[in-house]
């Protein structure tokens, strides 16, 4: 049971994790990039290129740790620290600049929601547990997950892109799963749980 809350869990961190700041507002001078040292973390850290000791990579667009490091180590998520994850997203989930001088690293640059900006996340987790016989039983999770198109349309909690061909259920509103992958052979899971009909691409998906 453990397992099935870490997964839940693990989900909604992509969309919660520490978005950074800055140190002081660059009106008028272009994009603010990590390079410039002007970029801090939530916890006031300067965003430098390279992994952070969470295991955030800003610039590269990386998370490499385990589940409570994306949570800077809060409290309420150590019954889950033994879980690894992994998470890679691409410049319009979150970008590693500042160009719209909201003092943000900017997301869905140039749309006004995520819905039609292309944005995408893969989520991959992976621990173990103790099974029913006392033997160490390890399971994986790997997810894709996609910013609607524009022309997509919600139904009952799933999206359907314009021609009626389903994506995928619907997640934190605006994004869908077009992909699942699950292997956890204690309890018999192996391999692809989703794929959407209109394919794991990401190309297809671009504004």
């Amino acid at each position: 049971m453990k397992k099935l809350i870490v997964i839940l869990g693990c989900l909604a961190l992509v969309f919660s994790f520490s978005t950074s700041i800055m140190a002081k507002s660059k009106k008028g001078e272009g994009c603010t990039t990590i390079q410039s040292g002007e970029l801090l973390t939530s916890d006031g850290r300067v965003i430098v290129p390279g992994y952070d000791e969470w295991g955030y990579n800003y610039q590269a667009h990386l998370f490499n740790g385990m589940y409570c490091d994306s949570y800077r180590d809060a409290e309420w998520c150590w019954p889950y620290r033994d879980v690894k994850l992994s998470m890679k997203w691409n410049d319009a989930w979150i970008s590693n600049k500042d160009c719209d001088d909201d003092g943000l690293l900017d997301r869905h640059y140039g749309f006004d929601t995520y819905i039609g900006s292309g944005a995408w996340l893969t989520n991959h987790q992976s621990g173990t547990y103790e099974g029913d016989d006392g033997k160490t039983c390890r399971w994986m999770y790997f997810v894709k997950i996609i910013a609607a198109p524009a022309d997509a349309i919600l139904v009952d909690g799933v999206w359907y892109a314009e021609d009626d061909t389903v994506i995928g259920d619907v997640i934190w509103g605006a994004f869908a799963i077009v992909q699942q992958i699950e292997n956890d052979p204690c309890a018999g899971i192996h391999g692809v749980q989703y794929l959407s009909p209109v394919g794991p691409g990401f190309g297809k998906f671009k504004p």
